[in-house]
């Protein structure tokens, strides 16, 4: 009897031994959240892979904290509240995320980070939510975004479009939190700007005909329309129906509607006349940098978000290095990772960041996308530009300022 209770001891310290170990080993997970399904379907891989580029360069050179391997959950919002709910969920209460990179969608941050993400203390980075919402977010310090708000994207394109003859427009906006925040900026300002706003209307997503909404909105005379939405969405069907049925002559997008969908399904002969903003990297060696190693990993550079995207996962690795991989200290870290202050960390630069961190030595990481500086709501300031369409892509036109 002895004997087999020393080997029943015996084999309860070898299994918590091996506990330990496999413990000690185990993955450091960030959730990657994005719309892998819904509306914008066809711009979240390029983000996912932009995301995953930074995690393969903190595994390929020494990993994180320890030596421990990051990974990247991947995660479908397919951008709406519940979906974003539910995703983050997973993420936090079954993957045990540290934090996250995500969601794609405004209302499907707002939701996660209302619902799950707030209450448990994870921070959050948004590669592509835009919503003015967001900023006033009572979060405890735990959300921030690598995009600027649509309040400074509605107001650039309104004075963008002013100042190259855009003199009266009709909007039609889809009725989510994307849509109106950024329909409300760009109507505020247009009007300043001395525009006339000749039709504005909210639609719902997923009807089969918008003809009579559009109908409606050109009874103003406008030989422009305005379209906040998804350019893998209603904003297609939108935009067929109108080319269709010649309602406009002119088409503007915010920055969901520069997909390459309405050039594959519509044909860049027909488009002629539509152009879309979206937020740009300032050119800098850390954008060159960036680009140079999403290209070689198979990626395009010019996909909408692949920047914002990486600066969030970088971003997210450096706090969690920092805060020594607490997830109550990961917020507090992305603030002294990312402030103007200290050496300057490029794309890329991980086992540089990773022996200054440990040495105590103050970083600042030069974005992708920006300096990524946040701000007391962490928002961040940004660059957009106009594109028009060319070929099976697009090509600038100009920054908006």
């Amino acid at each position: 009897m002895k004997s087999k209770i020393l080997a029943i001891a015996g084999g309860l310290l070898a299994a918590t031994a091996l506990a330990s170990a496999t413990a000690k080993a185990a993955d450091v997970k960030i959730g990657l959240i994005g719309g892998v399904s819904g509306p914008i379907a066809a711009m979240a891989p390029a983000m996912i892979d932009a995301a995953q580029l930074a995690v393969q360069q903190v595994n390929e050179q020494g990993g994180i904290l320890g030596g421990d391997k990051l990974v990247g959950v991947v995660g479908d919002s397919a951008c709406n509240p519940q979906g974003g709910t539910d995703a983050a969920t997973k993420a936090v209460n079954i993957e045990g995320v540290v934090g996250i990179v995500g969601p794609h969608c405004s209302g499907a941050v707002l939701a996660a980070a209302g619902s799950v993400t707030i209450p448990a203390g994870i921070t959050v980075i948004t590669p592509s939510g835009t919503s003015p919402e967001i900023t006033g977010l009572k979060d405890n310090d735990t959300v921030f975004r690598t995009v600027p708000s649509d309040d400074y994207q509605g107001r650039a394109l309104a004075r963008t479009l002013k100042g190259m003859g855009y003199d009266k427009v009709a909007v039609s906006y889809i009725n989510n939190d994307y849509g109106t925040g950024l329909a409300n900026a760009f109507k505020s300002e247009f009007e300043t700007q001395g525009g006339e706003i000749a039709g504005y209307a909210a639609h719902e997503d997923g009807k089969a005909s918008y003809r009579s909404d559009l109908a409606e909105l050109a009874k103003g005379g406008a030989d422009t329309l305005v379209i906040f939405d998804y350019g893998d969405g209603t904003g297609l069907t939108i935009l067929r129906q109108a080319l269709e049925n010649g309602f406009f002559e002119k088409f503007v997008g915010g920055d969901g509607m520069k997909s390459e969908a309405p050039i594959k399904e519509l044909g860049a002969e027909n488009l002629s006349t539509f152009v879309a903003s979206s937020p740009v990297g300032e050119k800098s060696k850390s954008l060159d940098m960036f680009n140079e190693a999403f290209k070689a990993s198979g990626g395009d550079p010019s996909a909408i978000f692949v920047t914002t995207s990486y600066d969030a996962a970088f971003l997210m690795a450096l706090a969690i290095e920092k805060a020594g991989g607490d997830k109550a200290g990961v917020s507090a870290a992305l603030r002294e990772v990312s402030n103007g202050e200290g050496e300057p960390i490029m794309p890329g630069e991980w086992k540089k960041a990773k022996e200054l961190i440990a040495a105590g030595t103050a970083i600042d990481y030069k974005g992708a996308a920006g300096d990524e500086n946040f701000d007391a709501n962490g928002d961040v300031p940004g660059t957009y530009a106009l594109f028009k369409v060319a070929g099976d892509g697009f090509e600038t036109i100009t920054e908006m300022k």
